[in-house]
């Protein structure tokens, strides 16, 4: 962490941001929203101590590694388990393929074809 506290809380929305799904400027989701009002009340307000603010800029540097790590872990699995989206057939089909062999045409499911 860095020790420049005024720089500290604009790095954190920014990353905030960067891990929500994009959205156009002109209907940001309701947390986004959100988050700009917290930093924004937090920055204005000259109540709470120095220790509170800190521990809210800790938290919100914990849910930025929390959803940064789910982001990479959905990536992960999206990529290494190609087939968790596919249904059964197609997944047979794609193995077969990979091995150099096609699955033989049934008379009921040819594109076009009857029963």
């Amino acid at each position: 962490m860095s020790t420049n506290l005024s720089l500290q809380p604009r790095h954190l929305y920014r990353a905030l941001l960067r891990e929500l799904p994009r959205r156009p400027l002109s209907s940001p989701s309701p947390l986004k929203l959100r988050f700009r009002e917290r930093f924004q009340s937090a920055s204005s307000s000259e109540s709470s101590s120095p220790t509170q603010q800190q521990r809210e800029l800790e938290k919100a540097d914990q849910f930025v590694r929390y959803a940064r790590a789910q982001r990479m872990y959905a990536t992960l699995v999206e990529r290494y388990n190609p087939g968790m989206e596919m249904d059964q057939e197609e997944r047979v089909r794609l193995t077969a393929r990979r091995v150099g062999m096609d699955l033989p045409i049934e008379n009921g499911n040819e594109e076009g074809g009857k029963k």
